[in-house]
């Protein structure tokens, strides 16, 4: 037996309403989701806005309104992350980070979790990192 690729559907209108095939927000069936990648709302530490997981799933503070302006920066910085992730560019792990092929050590120090970057410790979430930085460029605001 054959195999038969779907019909060409392109845009279309129901009820005057145009539909896609690509469906974004609420067409997809969650606030802010993203095709093929999973947005999850649930709490996160204070002043943490989003996390972007190895897994390919975007965690989103609770805290944040669905489809407010925060809600768009937070998920397209953290899908910039996952973008990153998917491509090989950028790896978390529990004793590293990896980015652009360099391996940045990473440990609890005083329970803080911390990165060495450039011979420094610094605080993970900080907006420093080149890894956040590429994923600012182009943003107002650091999420």
């Amino acid at each position: 037996m054959g195999f038969k690729l779907g019909k060409n559907r392109g845009n279309y209108a129901v009820g005057g309403e145009i539909k896609t095939k690509m469906r974004f927000g609420k067409q997809a069936g969650d606030e802010g989701s993203v095709p093929g990648t999973p947005v999850i709302r649930v709490p996160l530490e204070e002043g943490v806005m989003g996390e972007a997981n190895m897994d390919g799933s975007i965690y989103v503070n609770e805290k944040i309104i669905p489809g407010s302006f925060e809600d768009r920066q937070t998920i397209n910085h953290e899908m910039r992350h996952v973008t990153d992730m998917r491509i090989g560019k950028l790896e978390y792990g529990d004793y590293h980070v990896k980015y652009n092929g360099e391996e940045f050590p990473r440990m609890d120090i005083d329970g803080i979790d911390s990165i060495l970057v450039d011979g420094e410790w610094k605080e993970a979430g900080s907006h420093d990192f080149p890894w956040e930085v590429d994923a600012n460029n182009g943003n107002d605001t650091n999420i």
